[in-house]
């Protein structure tokens, strides 16, 4: 029992606050050495080397720069603008096009906290300018913001291609499917709501409605063409084969500072601040994931893992009881702590009883993704609620947040549901 207490240790701690990285670490030690002793520790530099030496995890520091990049010149914030001029006219057309730009947005960068931040600036106030309710505002620019989770170049698709020995470019094609249904659930909703209640999200005219046409079809084309450029760039040299993922990494930080430049805002103080950003994300994550090799290899020795998996094997309809505890647990830690943790505490659990199951490895790490999505909206730690906290104007209270949120966890749990349940409509094989 000891690997079960480690963890319940483990997430207690993480609950109250510590650092991720130094929980993992500290934990597995104090638990390696009472237990195993200090020889365990001899094989944690083959780990250590094992994380540094991988090539697809190159790939989360690129992917964070050109998300950064993309926010701090603020091409982001004239995306939504742009797109917004072509939806404001409509009723809800303001909050479609927030999902849409969350969606392009997601497929630009895969960095949450910017997408959030991004729009909480600027939409979220002209929102509430427009009349839109505030609850129902807040509910769309955060599920909009949290689409970077399994929208490729998704961090956390990289990270669980990694854990679940899957390709990366075969999880980000393997991702489209779900990823568009929910973004189009997104705006069935938003329209049926803005349909029944006017009042809750009204049509306005944009800053440029008055513009002559062909004034605005520029305005529009310079701002949505090259964003969309540079989503095709990173993911069709994927796809086609062209590129790996982390040499598509490289191409959309590139194609990020190109477009920097294209629009005159490349500096050498915009970069610097940049990179420091990146190299403090980026130093973070990887503080994480070492800690949390150690923590796997700790609770693997004391026999953890062999208590979970007999947990399951003993289940009638072992491979759906697996499927929907797996969900279960991890929907219900993403109330309360971050997707890096569960991604790398819970889901190596997971990952050996999954594989004697015959699951489709895709298929789960896809499942996973979309249960790590709604922990970003989750209260009371939904780490989206705070971006948009910490940028909302003061009369947008914690609770408006909250309340906007709960329609969208409903939507994402039934996208999720119809995955389970039917696997062969995305194409997986699932069992």
């Amino acid at each position: 029992m000891i690997g079960l207490i480690m963890f319940f240790i483990t997430l207690a701690l993480l609950m109250v606050g510590f650092p991720v990285a130094f929980t993992f670490a500290g934990v597995a030690v104090i638990f390696g050495v009472l237990t195993q002793g200090v020889d365990l520790f001899g094989f944690m530099p083959y780990r250590i080397m094992n994380v540094m030496q991988n090539t697809i995890l190159m790939a989360v520091p690129l992917f964070i720069f050109m998300g950064i990049v993309l926010q701090k010149t603020k091409l982001a914030e004239q995306l939504l603008e742009a797109v917004g001029d072509l939806f404001g006219n409509i009723r809800g057309g303001l909050a479609v096009s927030t999902i849409l730009v969350g969606s392009l947005l997601a497929a630009s960068t895969g960095v949450v906290g910017a997408s959030v931040i991004a729009m909480g600036v600027i939409s979220l106030p002209v929102m509430l300018k427009h009349h839109y309710k505030k609850t129902f505002s807040t509910g769309v620019i955060c599920a909009s913001g949290t689409l970077g989770q399994v929208i490729p170049p998704s961090i956390v698709l990289i990270i669980l291609a990694d854990v679940l020995s899957v390709p990366v470019g075969d999880l980000f094609q393997s991702a489209i499917p779900p990823s568009l249904v929910l973004v189009a659930g997104y705006i069935v909703y938003v329209l049926f709501i803005a349909y029944w209640n006017p009042n809750i999200a009204p049509a306005f005219k944009s800053n440029n409605y008055n513009l002559a046409r062909s004034k605005k079809t520029i305005v529009i084309v310079k701002a949505i063409v090259p964003p969309i450029a540079l989503i095709i760039a990173v993911l069709g040299s994927i796809f086609s084969g062209i590129a790996t993922p982390t040499e598509s990494a490289a191409i959309g930080a590139i194609g990020a500072l190109l477009l920097a430049f294209f629009y005159r805002r490349l500096n050498w103080k915009m970069v610097y601040e940049t990179s420091i950003e990146t190299v403090k994300v980026s130093a973070m994550v990887f503080a994480i994931l070492l800690g949390a090799s150690a923590f796997s290899m700790v609770f693997t020795y004391s026999g953890g893992d062999r208590v979970v998996e007999e947990f399951i094997m003993n289940l009638p309809a072992k491979e759906t009881s697996f499927i929907f505890i797996s969900m279960l647990i991890i929907l219900i830690l993403g109330f309360f702590i971050d997707f890096v943790e569960i991604s790398l505490m819970i889901v190596p659990i997971f990952y050996p009883i999954a594989l004697s199951l015959g699951i489709d490895m895709e298929w789960f790490a896809i499942l996973i993704a979309m249960n790590l999505q709604t922990s970003f909206l989750t209260p009371p730690f939904g780490f989206s609620l705070f971006y948009l906290k910490g940028v909302a104007p003061k009369s947008v209270s914690t609770k408006d947040i909250y309340t906007g949120v709960i329609p969208f966890i409903i939507i994402q749990i039934s996208v999720l549901i119809s995955l389970i349940a039917f696997p062969k409509w995305y194409g997986f094989s699932g069992f």
